[in-house]
């Protein structure tokens, strides 16, 4: 047992130190029975206290050695990040009803949702959200025809969908001196205090240039720290991004590398058909799906995902 390691785990912390005392304990027994041996019939029974306190204290160790690994592969809490990409103003449309679309799934899941930024990002709480969304990164595209659109033609937007683990441990510590912070109103709703207060929060991480805002929180301190979360995980997406890119040559199995730049899915309005281009499965009944009835598409993947075999079938999103 690698007591020096458990002691570094503040969760295992104590429990190691117990465990280093009945070593103590029984070494000491140990030596006395040597030194006279009448001792060891009246020893006995203490040994077998120690051996017994050992075994529980190691089944403890264990039991949250197991609950930590099982919270690095699925945990409790992610951001999801939605952000327009080519399209302009359809572009930003298109973003909305995605954001709106996992929110509502999100709901009708009874997971719990905090909003970072109106409009963009939003962090949500739940064992079995992660597993759920995990593969909803990458970029979206939409073929429609605006509203706008006095001809007829048909437009193609595009909005980058990002799921990103917020996990109790990171492999990388974030050196204050490497922040840039910068402060401003947050606009919007939300009454008087919105506008008169900069109570926004901007972290920009100075090393790989990128940008992190909150802004729905009323004070500064509380942006902060919703600023800081998101920007961790997008750290950390980032380096499991750069370790997937590592293993793309085996593909089997999977649906794809975490990666932001990679097209997904296809929403045809025009066609009332959605595709998702990785495992080559095709779905009708948009407005549905729009409004949260995301099951089938999430199902589909996650059967992909075990089996590694795509099909050409078609759904209702029923």
């Amino acid at each position: 047992m690698n007591l020096e390691e458990y002691k570094k785990n503040h969760k295992t912390a104590y429990l190691a130190e117990m465990y280093e005392k009945l070593l103590k304990d029984e070494a000491g027994l140990l030596a006395m029975i040597e030194k006279d041996p009448l001792m060891k019939d009246m020893a006995q029974a203490d040994l077998e206290s120690i051996k017994e306190q050992k075994k529980n204290t190691e089944d403890q160790i264990k039991t949250i050695i197991e609950s930590e690994k099982e919270e690095e592969e699925k945990p409790a809490e992610l951001i999801l990040e939605v952000r327009a990409g080519a399209g302009g103003t359809e572009a930003d449309i298109f973003a909305g009803e995605l954001l709106a679309m996992y929110r509502r799934y999100a709901e009708m899941k009874g997971w719990n949702i905090k909003v970072i930024e109106e409009g963009a990002t939003m962090e949500i709480k739940s064992k079995d959200a992660y597993e759920a969304l995990r593969y909803e990164t990458g970029v979206h595209r939409v073929q429609r025809v605006p509203a706008t659109e006095k001809m007829g033609r048909v437009h193609t937007s595009t909005a980058s969908v990002s799921i990103m683990p917020v996990r109790k441990k990171v492999k990388f510590e974030i050196n204050p001196a490497d922040l840039e912070m910068e402060f401003s109103r947050a606009g919007g709703k939300g009454g008087q205090n919105v506008n008169k207060v900069e109570s926004a929060v901007r972290l920009i991480h100075k090393p790989t240039g990128l940008a992190v805002r909150a802004t729905v929180e009323r004070s500064q301190g509380a942006n902060r720290e919703a600023a800081m979360i998101l920007l961790t995980a997008r750290l950390a997406a980032l380096e499991e991004e750069k370790e997937a890119k590592k293993f793309t040559a085996d593909r089997k199995g999977q649906v794809g590398t975490g990666d932001r730049s990679e097209k997904i899915r296809t929403y045809n309005v025009l066609q009332d058909r959605i595709t998702d281009h990785r495992i080559k499965r095709t779905w009708h009944n948009m407005e549905k799906i729009l409004a949260g009835y995301l099951d089938p598409i999430i199902e589909a993947i996650q059967d992909y995902k075990k089996t590694g075999i795509a099909g050409n079938e078609e759904g209702d999103g029923e």
